[in-house]
């Protein structure tokens, strides 16, 4: 077991940083407003969108998720008997980025190790948030509080998350057959057929994901090779599976990512599948665009075709998952304590499931609006005045 704080010296604080929701009706518009800002989105346009929201009761499923998270990621530090203090920091909403740093600041913290809700490689899962950080960074400074602020590798391959995605799509998979018993009598197209569903993106951001352009969905399948393979393992027969998108949003003239899930239930439907399993492991919590795109607009899709779904449940607070998180915590760590840390470059990984790079490589994931400055990436990203820390 570990013992104290010098396991994730040199830091000395920890922020798990997420996208963020309203927190009641009345945050439903200023929190769109924050998400599209910059984006010329008709209020009609959100007022239509705050509608999913409002049949929760204006409160993101995510709010809870992401506290649970932080519970959970502060328990297994305990458990190893690493004492680091964890801070949740939102780029949209309450309790946001910045104020978690100025909080880690205030207590003490000059070096912080974050780590972001998004397991892959694209420019909203990854840059966005160097954006956001900063951002926050900047603002600090300002006020006489200067952090650093470094991050985990993406994480869509360790083990954990792996085990969390099988272990939820086997539940499911006995869920959604009328008798699990006669598992190995069913055939054709009374066998559920596996559909991953992650977040669409736009196609240029596909393009420029990670290093070397595609990662993506790259990453997205070497996972779902991997789960299918332990899948077949455990139900003795071929696993055949898709990949398809949710979430898509922006002007229609813009490509994104296809076929959209309920486009896709709907083809299945014309070719006589009866069963389906959705594994959303493009999300690690049940946030809106599971709890409304998957549990919501899908399932009545699917039900309106004739196919019986089940829908797997996220990552959340699977125990193998925190795990996973924080032996990410404990390797940047050592890597920075040893400075052998190791910088994207312009190939991916010669493995799918090699582990990726520790520091973002310059221009890594790009903003194709604007070029903002980056933290947790190369120095060049970042302005000379806030990236040392002071005692």
């Amino acid at each position: 077991m570990s013992t104290g704080l010098r396991d994730l010296d040199p830091y000395d604080a920890v922020v798990l940083l997420s996208f963020g929701g309203p927190q009641g009706p009345e945050d439903v518009i200023p929190f769109l407003e924050n998400v599209t800002a910059g984006r010329g989105i008709p209020r009609e346009r959100l007022a239509e969108v705050g509608e999913h929201y409002h049949l929760f009761n204006g409160v993101s499923p995510i709010n809870a998720q992401n506290s649970a998270l932080t519970t959970a990621l502060r328990t297994e530090l305990a458990r190893r008997g690493i004492a680091t203090p964890v801070y949740l920091g939102n780029r949209n909403w309450r309790p946001s980025l910045v104020d978690a740093l100025r909080q880690a600041g205030a207590d003490g913290a000059r070096r912080i190790l974050a780590v972001t809700t998004s397991a892959y490689s694209s420019y909203s899962g990854c840059r966005q948030y160097r954006e956001d950080v900063a951002t926050a960074i900047a603002e600090l400074a300002t006020e006489g509080t200067v952090v650093q602020v470094d991050q985990v590798r993406r994480y869509f391959n360790i083990p954990g998350f792996v085990q969390a995605n099988v272990d939820a799509a086997t539940r499911a998979w006995y869920e959604v057959l009328d008798d699990p018993a006669d598992l190995l009598d069913i055939a054709g197209e009374d066998w559920p057929r596996l559909v991953f569903v992650t977040h669409s993106i736009p196609i240029g951001m596909q393009e420029t994901s990670g290093p070397g352009g595609g990662q993506y969905v790259r990453q997205h399948l070497s996972l779902a090779d991997r789960i299918a393979d332990l899948l077949a393992e455990h139900f003795g027969r071929p696993i055949d599976y898709d990949l398809v998108f949710c979430s898509r949003s922006g002007p229609p003239q813009v490509p994104w990512l296809e076929p959209d899930v309920n486009d896709h239930l709907q083809d299945l439907a014309q070719q006589g599948q009866r069963r389906v399993v959705l594994a959303p492991i493009g999300f690690i919590s049940d946030h809106m665009e599971v709890a409304y795109d998957l549990d919501v607009e899908a399932r009545a899709t699917a039900a309106e075709h004739g196919v019986r779904i089940a829908r797997a449940s996220t990552a959340g607070t699977d125990a193998a998952f925190v795990a996973g998180l924080v032996d990410l915590l404990v390797e940047r760590a050592i890597a920075e304590r040893t400075g052998t840390t190791t910088t994207g470059g312009p190939a991916p990984p010669a493995s799918a499931f090699a582990p990726l790079h520790d520091v973002c490589g310059r221009g890594c994931c790009p903003n194709l609006r604007a070029d903002k400055p980056a933290a947790c990436g190369h120095p060049d990203e970042m302005p000379l005045d806030t990236v040392s820390p002071t005692g």
